[in-house]
């Protein structure tokens, strides 16, 4: 937007007739044309690892209270709330509106057998 203020005004001081090869220099890329590079584009289609250290570091957001990694659902775990956060590409997201609510596991040693 501004670089077409600075040619339109250069070519209004000086001329477009005398300068108009200049137009050539103008920048034509589009968005079509600049490369786009995804970072979950993986040319084995796993998800890289989680890094455990991050443990030690992270707490529930709602609780504040350490978590658990559950490997087998690739989630961090809240036992005393039932929540599940999603780790995404080696990233937790600890967004509450995205974690998902699993059953407690007391909740299910309580059940009444039938």
């Amino acid at each position: 937007m501004l670089l077409n203020r600075v040619w339109s005004r250069l070519l209004t001081h000086f001329g477009a007739g005398r300068y108009a090869g200049l137009s050539a220099l103008t920048p034509t890329s589009s968005a079509a044309s600049v490369p786009v590079r995804s970072f979950s584009d993986d040319t084995d289609g796993t998800q890289p690892p989680f890094d455990a250290s991050l443990l030690d570091l992270l707490v529930c957001p709602l609780s504040k209270k350490t978590l658990r990694y559950e490997a087998k659902t690739n989630e961090l775990i809240n036992d005393d709330l039932g929540i599940a956060y999603p780790i995404v590409d080696g990233i937790p997201n600890m967004i509450p509106q995205d974690a998902r609510l699993i059953q407690k596991a007391e909740d299910a040693s309580n059940a009444p057998e039938k």
